[in-house]
């Protein structure tokens, strides 16, 4: 049977809100996601391979001009080190608290760990703008088993923001439980367990104290699963 091909890439609306080296996931992704929380870690995938697929390609190319005989591991591990302590900081970066900041935090980390997946594809020369990295990040951040249903699922989320119902997804839904469950879904794409570090930011200091720990190893973790995956491919 034929595999299901992961949708081509939309042309990104908004591409202009957001310049190069974002900490985090442009405003017209969040519009998308508040809109179909459901889909959230789909939405968030094909962006990221949108926009962060050609920077990885650009930082590749620049590294092995810059480091000749540079092995892909250690490119990979350049990578891994550099969003590994982005990730690490990443709690803080909104300032926000409750629930609204929570959501911030893990759509940071995810935005951050999968700049880092595709930064890693591209040190072992696996294109990272091509579509299928959409399906390698939602593999390898375990919002899906197989490639097969991250392809399926990538397929709904783009013809739901072609067809431009997102915007209107929300209307009359309460605001408490559209980010209660975009966040959910957020948390679980970034690999926070049982989403417990997303909660912590609602009690006051116990964010701090989980964060720092909570997304390093979350990230590390990642990390040695994309090296698996792409040292091998």
């Amino acid at each position: 049977m034929n595999e299901p091909a992961v949708p081509a890439l939309p042309p990104s609306p908004n591409s202009s809100d957001q310049g190069p080296d974002p900490a985090g996931p442009p405003g017209s992704l969040w519009a998308r996601m508040k809109a179909d929380p459901q889909y959230a870690p789909e939405h968030l995938a094909l962006e990221a391979v949108r926009r962060l697929g050609p920077e990885a390609q650009r930082w590749a190319a620049q590294a092995r001009a810059d480091q000749p005989g540079v092995t892909p591991d250690a490119l990979a591990q350049q990578a891994v080190k550099r969003f590994t302590n982005h990730a690490r900081l990443s709690g803080a970066v909104s300032g926000a608290t409750g629930l609204p900041g929570a959501v911030v935090d893990v759509g940071v980390l995810a935005w951050t760990q999968s700049r880092m997946v595709l930064h890693m594809a591209a040190a072992y020369e696996v294109d990272p703008t091509a579509p299928e990295r959409a399906a390698d990040l939602l593999v390898l951040q375990r919002v899906h088993k197989a490639a097969e249903a991250a392809r399926l699922a990538l397929g709904v989320a783009a013809g739901r923001e072609r067809a431009a119902r997102l915007f209107a997804g929300s209307s009359g839904r309460p605001l408490t439980g559209v980010m209660l469950k975009l966040g959910v879904k957020l948390a679980q794409m970034a690999g926070v367990r049982a989403a417990k570090r997303m909660f912590a930011k609602v009690i006051p200091g116990a964010a701090v104290v989980l964060g720092t720990w909570a997304n390093s190893a979350a990230t590390k973790d990642l990390a040695r699963r994309t090296t698996e995956h792409f040292a091998r491919t």
